[in-house]
């Protein structure tokens, strides 16, 4: 959906598109098969590493 795709209001001002209910996730994470990890996905699993040690050091 984009900008073009919605009408105008009254007031003759567009509505931005908003993410529809059954596309939005919860933040879940996603197992995947280490062979086909990359750079890129080695790194965002240290970082989850990293955020998950912060967050049990907190309490």
């Amino acid at each position: 959906m984009g900008r073009d795709e919605h009408k105008t209001s009254r007031r003759g001002r567009a509505r931005l598109a908003q993410t529809p209910e059954y596309a939005k996730t919860d933040s879940k994470e996603v197992e995947f098969s280490e062979e086909f990890a990359d750079h890129r996905d080695k790194e965002a699993q240290a970082r989850m590493r990293a955020a998950r040690q912060r967050m049990e050091n907190r309490k």
